[in-house]
């Protein structure tokens, strides 16, 4: 343990609503500086019981909230996060290491995800009439369909976003009526616990929530438990498919990164708008982000101009104190991290690829860089990157185009840059993958949109109407008239 550092904050825990101090301690350093930022109460085995027991109590009391009620509770939650706007930036920058203007619009987006399940509460239907006098054995039968909270809810939460990805997991659960228990990463948890803050302030029911952090190895629980009728995770592909083969009966919800390629055609004008906005989806926040711009596709007639455009544009930019607003990149999450990301790239070099720009690290500070040629089987070019470093290659048919963004084994967003029309519906017909993004990068994302991805990266979607959805279940009711 090392010595508490003057200013350092003791973040509670939450547990059924209640914050608690455990007496353990995750020590959470400021990834920039490496101080000690603040600490953390780590749950424990019996917590994380006691979370579950709560949770499950308090499912018909959640259920029976009426929408003005989970509509008055989210409205307080945005009310709340719109005062703490400069508080959570902050802590965003320390504990998570984002650049201050990326920050800034996660602490918005945290408030527009609340506002939108605030929407949605009062918008979704409830259901439907079903016509059932199909046959005459059916005759005089009238049917109706209502959506029913699905109840107890596990949710686990990625370090990139902290308070963006864990309000897609929390706001929709109070819209849907579903009592949680939510792991947050242990990178990043004082996120989580900010909001967890806010929730104790509202009318959720007794129990109704616990945020938890706590070791991997206690975690497992909120996994295999079949009092959880849904697990909804977010994070690394390995770790993903692992805990829904051990799931059990319950529903699972997994978004899962991906190797996002972006498709720049011969009818593009490279523009420096354009090449900005590539740089921008490639390497803002340090590349960890599961949409970041990884493979660029530009076609053979316009690849030379485009090539030396980003090139020199990106030879601008360097790794930078997150505080500041001019960084564009801040340091990676950890210097394992980093030292992976340096084999891959070293390892791409050593077998013929191309150091266009960048390469260098400097402890978790990785320059923005570029490659050409790079032999596909390799691990920079066919898994996640998950880091600032982008793959740039030239194609010279449309359709051989579509063919290699398919041929990741990912299948999260892909961005198409084209004037043709009949091209864009080519992609959306033929790319295999959750979203198509027609003339921007595979980073665009808006919070009510479906999002999720196919084949690794992952099942479901989420967006909050979406996820509202699947933390519900569908109830047939059959009239005799």
């Amino acid at each position: 343990m090392a010595d508490q550092a003057v200013n350092v904050i003791d973040y509670p825990l939450y547990v059924a609503g209640k914050a608690v101090k455990t007496g353990q301690w995750l020590e959470v350093e400021h990834k920039y500086t490496h101080e000690l930022y603040a600490r953390v109460a780590l749950a424990n085995e019996q917590t994380i019981e006691n979370a579950i027991q709560s949770a499950v109590k308090a499912e018909k009391e959640m259920a029976a909230l009426e929408p003005f009620q989970k509509q008055k509770i989210l409205l307080h939650c945005v009310k709340r996060f719109n005062e703490m706007r400069a508080e959570l930036t902050e802590i965003l920058i320390a504990e998570g290491g984002k650049p201050s203007k990326a920050a800034a619009a996660e602490v918005e987006r945290l408030i527009n995800t609340f506002q939108i399940a605030a929407d949605a509460v009062t918008q979704l239907d409830d259901g439907r009439m079903i016509p059932l006098a199909v046959t005459a054995a059916a005759s005089g039968y009238q049917g109706m369909m209502k959506y029913a909270p699905i109840g107890a809810v596990s949710l686990i939460s990625p370090f990139n976003f902290p308070l963006n990805l864990t309000a897609h997991k929390i706001a929709p659960a109070i819209a849907a009526g579903c009592p949680f228990v939510l792991k947050p990463a242990s990178l990043t948890p004082i996120s989580a616990l900010k909001i967890a803050e806010v929730l104790a302030e509202t009318d959720l029911p007794k129990g109704a929530f616990s945020i938890l952090p706590c070791p991997r190895e206690h975690a497992d629980v909120l996994v295999t438990d079949d009092r959880f009728k849904l697990l909804s995770f977010t994070g690394s592909d390995v770790v993903g498919w692992d805990m829904k083969a051990r799931a059990g009966r319950k529903k699972v919800i997994l978004e899962l990164g991906g190797n996002a390629a972006v498709m720049i055609d011969a009818d593009t004008e490279i523009s420096d708008a354009l090449v900005n906005r590539l740089i921008g989806g490639a390497y803002n926040h340090a590349g960890q982000v599961c949409i970041s711009v990884q493979r660029i596709l530009v076609h053979a007639d316009v690849y030379a101009e485009l090539k030396k455009k980003l090139m020199a544009q990106l030879k601008k930019i360097k790794a930078a104190d997150p505080s500041l607003d001019s960084t564009l990149v801040g340091p990676m999450i950890k210097e394992s991290e980093a030292l992976r990301l340096k084999k891959w790239v070293d390892k791409a070099v050593k077998k013929g690829a191309d150091l266009l720009v960048g390469g260098e690290l400097n402890g978790v500070m990785f320059e923005p860089t570029l490659l050409e040629n790079v032999d596909d089987s390799l691990e920079v070019y066919k898994d996640e990157v998950f880091g600032p470093v982008a793959i740039i290659e030239k194609y010279e048919s449309f359709e051989q185009g579509i063919e290699r963004i398919n041929s990741s084994r990912f299948g999260l967003q892909a961005g198409v840059y084209t004037q043709n029309l009949n091209k864009m519906l080519y992609a959306w017909d033929h790319l295999h993958v959750g979203g198509v993004i027609i003339n921007d990068i595979p980073s665009f994302r808006v919070d009510n949109m479906p999002y999720g991805g196919v084949k690794d990266s992952g099942l479901g979607r989420e967006g909050v109407q979406y996820a509202i959805r699947d933390m519900q279940e569908q109830r047939i009711l059959a009239i005799k008239r």
